[in-house]
């Protein structure tokens, strides 16, 4: 699944291209986007940006249409330019936004939905997430207090909680835990406060880099390093999965020593 880093560059790089552009084409296969579309028509409104929350993607048109999709698994947006051959085939093909310069095409995208900008708001995918960690305004003490509030949980699947914190997945649940040398199965209840601070804000840290254009992230240290050694001390790198979700956690039991990871 993409993480909140991936969607943030799309949505950059969407709303630099899209962004002030009149809508010259929508096609879809989801019909519910195509009923709204007959009594709302996307052709002539202005597709005035777009905006990432976590791991979900928001388009903002004229008069108060907000498309919304996740991009889950598979799914992913690119953008060519008109008649341009597509780099998918079409049978992949989702949705289609064109404008007299670009067309973005949205390929194996299972979630979309049409709002209103006060549902978009409002929307319980959207409202009920917690502090997104890419954006300008992070809240880093709400974060920690709804991380505090999964005392029971193990650190590595409460960090994939979205409700907790947004935009964060796999790749950096694993990235963070190790730089901050915590078991990714030490219960949150037994992490002092000023560790899960740590862990929140190496995590931000991250995600930014990343998503950064001018910041070169250097090699993972242990996410899909599974029987390679670490960088740190040689130990293998260990694999399991985690969680109800059955996520693939990577960490150096001797780095990150637990009794519950031995």
């Amino acid at each position: 699944m993409p993480e909140g880093d991936s969607i943030f560059r799309a949505a950059r790089t969407l709303d630099r291209a899209l962004a002030g552009r009149t809508v010259t084409r929508f096609d879809s296969v989801f019909p519910r986007l195509i009923r709204v579309d007959q009594d709302h028509p996307l052709r002539g409104r202005t597709l005035e940006r777009v905006t990432p929350r976590g791991k979900h993607l928001l388009m903002w048109f004229s008069g108060d249409l907000v498309l919304h999709t996740h991009m889950r698994m598979k799914g992913s947006w690119h953008l060519y330019r008109p008649g341009e051959r597509w780099m998918r085939p079409r049978h992949d093909m989702r949705i289609v936004i064109g404008t007299d310069a670009w067309e973005a095409v949205a390929f194996n995208v299972p979630t979309a939905e049409f709002l209103d900008a006060r549902q978009a708001e409002r929307a319980t995918a959207l409202h009920d997430l917690g502090p997104d960690l890419l954006a300008s305004g992070f809240d880093a003490d709400e974060a920690i207090r709804r991380l505090t509030a999964l005392a029971e949980i193990e650190i590595g699947d409460a960090l994939l909680d979205q409700h907790a914190l947004a935009g964060i997945g796999n790749i950096y649940k694993s990235e963070a835990l190790f730089a901050c040398r915590v078991s990714p199965f030490a219960r949150v209840g037994g992490i002092p406060r000023d560790r899960l601070a740590k862990i929140v804000s190496t995590a931000r840290r991250l995600l930014q880099a990343h998503a950064s254009e001018s910041i070169r992230p250097g090699p993972r240290a242990v996410y899909g390093r599974g029987g390679r050694p670490c960088r740190l001390c040689g130990t293998s790198i260990r694999r399991r999965s985690q969680g109800p979700n059955a996520r693939s956690t990577y960490w150096c039991p001797r780095c990150q020593p637990d009794d519950r990871s031995a």
